[in-house]
C-alpha cells in the first residue's frame, strides 16, 4: 500500500483512509501482547500499553495498540473500535485505539 508522507503524530483521518468502514474487521488474536518501555537500548520491565492482531480484506493483518488492557473477543470475532487513530513513520503506519467494542 501506498501512501503520500505525512507529518503530524496520529490521526482518525489516516486511520479512516485506510481502514475501510463499509468492511469487518476481523480479531485474530486471542491474549494482548505487552508493550514494554526501552531505555538506553535495554527493556524495561516498565507497560506502555498492549497491542492485539487485526485483520481486514484487502489489507492484511495489523496490529493496535491500547494504552490499558481491553478485553479481546473470542477469535475471528468482528469487531469496532473506538477513537482509532493512525500515525505513518516512514513508509509504516501504527494504529491506537482507546478500546474495542
Amino acid at each position: 500500500m501506498k501512501l503520500r508522507t505525512r507529518r503530524g503524530g496520529y490521526s482518525t483521518e489516516l486511520a479512516k483512509e485506510i481502514i475501510s468502514d463499509s468492511k469487518s474487521v476481523i480479531s485474530l488474536s486471542t491474549e494482548l501482547e505487552p508493550q514494554y518501555v526501552w531505555d538506553k537500548g535495554h527493556r524495561t520491565d516498565q507497560i506502555s500499553g498492549f497491542q492485539a492482531w487485526f485483520a481486514q480484506e484487502e489489507l492484511g493483518a495489523f496490529k493496535i495498540k491500547f494504552e490499558h488492557e481491553v478485553k479481546l473477543p473470542p477469535f475471528l470475532s468482528e469487531v469496532d473500535f473506538v477513537d482509532l487513530e493512525a500515525c505513518q513513520v516512514r513508509n509504516n503506519v501504527y494504529f491506537k485505539a482507546k478500546d474495542i467494542n
